[in-house]
């Protein structure tokens, strides 16, 4: 059973129109050359509209998924159109209000983060005064545009409050998560329909709209993309909540509610879903399956698995909605992969009025490659592409020290927090992208504050230890003590897998690091090779070799300051450089450990911003994720 599963996907997502490369990077490439200069639509001049950002967060996640340097790329040249070296925003007016201008904020951020560029960081400031100011409904939710009194859509969850969730977790904004599930909270609670649960498109507190009941507020009918969007914002904002909030749960259980309600409308035929759901009145063979919110919904139900909130069985609804997206919406013409299906637009109120009426909804044109349908197509494939790889490390946690290694600097917001190889970081020092890959390979990130101990490492898979502080790192470095040794080397001897990655000895503590590598055969030296002068890449070349039993894909790989290694049993040679040890493995009682003299799968190496292509370190870190939780087996 599970080989024709795995079968089936390989069909969908990598074989379904005749071509090798998955399909979100056939859409990628659409995307790419549609709008090769900047976002401009319907012929006029590209201005701050959120369609930008819902197609650039799909691309981002082309790039994650693939490691090619070109996605990254094409997304700063987009932003790079609007932010101005000052961080100011080209043809962003603060003035109107208008949620939908948060959205491409998500975009800024990501290069915040990968860059630590000041023009960003003022930008994402920007848009957060914007939230600030923005007005409210008397409860507290946020309008959806000024000029759109006391009214809160769906659709305004997505722009604004992943943006919000981000920009909280990176400036310590602790108090704004609050804010953030209330708008949800608030929306759900004025939104629902009892009988169904399923979310009206808007409401309008006032009661003054042409398209609100008089009574309730509400718009008429439910849209399937304002539910999408909001599914999808759900997903998003959980990202950056923190684990331990009270109110995460309440978020998790309106995704499930929500769900529920979306699998019941789900067409048993073609695995989609109509533009207005749940339609039973004049005209409703007018009504038709719509492709942006059919992939919204693979999205947030694939993710929400992935991510835990929802259970594991749920994910055959996605799997069946991605199916008949494929079948009725994507076509190769001209040599060119295209969406078909997604309705342009549908909105309420405004100048000449949209009353909510399904006849309004029906009038508004289907288009093909809208960019709303290819950018939440693009996450909907990002997500089913994993389904692929995740059975590999299914149920395994990955474990990374903050504890040894626990330099600490002040972010942007003026609070201290672990920087230096960690999961979150995503400028050159950070795990981010391995982190990523690890995902991607079904296992989930956790890190380690404290010093190891059998109870905390009773549940781990692989315990990665990298880069140890000395005094010139941490004016209180955490040492690594025969306790610890003792402590990780039975934790190994039963079936633990042990990564050690050390640096050449001017950064890393290795005299104590040394007391636990040398428990395991190894010993990392004082002596520094590979040592790259400015950027001639070719003097860090390491080429694993042929039949190499960990790096089976990956024929040449790029390692800086390295501390070559001197092993003796049970430790044996994986790669060397001109006669020196550079990566070793060893098998200690059932378990096994993994040491490499540098942590070169950081950012800086893997994600394809800095090293030329030949050097294939995303491959390698591909190879070394799949074979670490392999191990564990």
């Amino acid at each position: 059973m599970k080989t024709l599963i795995t079968i089936v996907l390989l069909v969908i997502t990598q074989h379904t129109i005749g071509q090798k490369s998955p399909l979100s990077q056939q859409i990628a490439a659409t995307v790419m050359t549609t709008w090769k200069d900047s976002f401009a639509l319907d012929g006029k001049p590209a201005k701050w509209a959120y369609d930008m950002g819902v197609i650039l967060k799909g691309v981002e996640g082309v790039w994650m998924n693939s490691g090619d340097v070109r996605y990254y790329n094409y997304i700063v040249k987009q932003m790079d159109f609007f932010v101005n070296t000052d961080g100011t925003i080209r043809t962003y007016k603060p003035d109107e209000y208008n949620i939908d201008h948060i959205n491409n904020g998500k975009l800024i951020l990501l290069l915040y983060r990968i860059t630590l560029k000041e023009k960003y960081l003022k930008a994402a400031q920007l848009l957060r005064e914007q939230l600030r100011q923005h007005p409210r409904t008397n409860e507290g939710g946020f309008w959806h545009k000024k000029i759109y009194p006391y009214q809160m859509w769906l659709d305004g969850l997505y722009m604004g409050q992943p943006f919000y969730a981000e920009y909280a977790m990176l400036m310590g904004e602790d108090t704004a998560f609050n804010d953030i599930a209330n708008q949800f909270i608030w929306m759900e609670k004025h939104a629902r329909d009892h009988k169904t649960g399923l979310l009206y498109h808007a409401w309008d507190e006032s009661r003054q709209m042409k398209w609100a009941d008089p009574q309730t507020g509400l718009s008429k009918h439910f849209w399937s993309r304002a539910m999408g969007w909001y599914a999808t914002a759900l997903v998003d904002a959980l990202d950056y909540f923190p684990g331990d909030h009270p109110k995460r749960q309440a978020l998790i259980d309106i995704l499930s509610r929500l769900v529920s309600a979306v699998e019941i409308q789900q067409d048993k035929a073609t695995g989609l879903w109509y533009d207005v759901m749940n339609y039973s009145g004049p005209g409703k063979e007018k009504n038709y399956f719509e492709a942006s919110a059919s992939s919204q919904f693979v999205y947030a139900i694939a993710k929400g698995v992935r991510k835990g909130y929802l259970p594991a069985t749920k994910i055959s609804i996605a799997k069946k909605g991605y199916q008949g997206i494929i079948k009725r919406f994507i076509k190769v013409e001209n040599g060119q992969t295209n969406l078909h299906g997604t309705v342009k637009v549908s909105g309420l109120g405004g100048n000449p009025v949209r009353d909510g009426s399904f006849e309004y909804y029906m009038s508004e044109p289907v288009i093909v490659n809208d960019p709303k349908g290819i950018g939440a197509f693009l996450l909907a494939s990002n997500e089913i592409e994993m389904l692929l790889t995740m059975p590999v490390g299914k149920g395994q946690t990955v474990l990374l020290d903050r504890h040894f290694n626990s330099e600490k600097r002040k972010n942007a917001g003026g609070a201290l927090g672990y920087w230096h190889y960690t999961w979150d970081e995503r400028s050159h020092p950070g795990f981010y992208t391995l982190g990523n890959i690890f995902e991607r390979h079904g296992a989930k990130l956790s890190s380690l504050d404290v010093a190891p101990s059998a109870d905390n490492l009773k549940n781990v898979s692989v315990y990665i230890i990298v880069d140890p502080d000395h005094i010139k790192d941490n004016p209180t470095p955490n040492y690594i003590s025969g306790n610890h040794v003792k402590t990780i080397t039975d934790w190994v001897k039963a079936g633990g897998v042990l990564v050690l990655m050390a640096n050449d000895s001017a950064n890393c503590d290795l005299e104590h690091f040394n007391k636990l590598s040398s428990a395991c055969g190894i010993t990392f030296t004082n002596k520094s090779i590979n040592m790259v002068k400015n950027d001639a890449f070719a003097q860090g070349v390491v080429f694993p070799g042929n039949g190499n039993l960990i790096f089976k894909t990956t024929k040449k790989m790029y390692l800086k300051e390295v501390s070559p290694l001197v092993i003796h049993p049970p430790a044996k040679v994986n790669a060397v450089k001109d006669g020196d040890v550079i990566i070793a493995t060893a098998k200690l009682g059932k378990g096994t450990v993994f040491a490499v003299g540098d942590p070169w799968l950081y950012n800086e190496y893997v994600d394809g911003r800095k090293l030329p292509p030949e050097f294939e370190n995303y491959k390698a870190a591909e190879d070394l994720v799949k074979w670490l939780l392999k191990m564990k087996k």
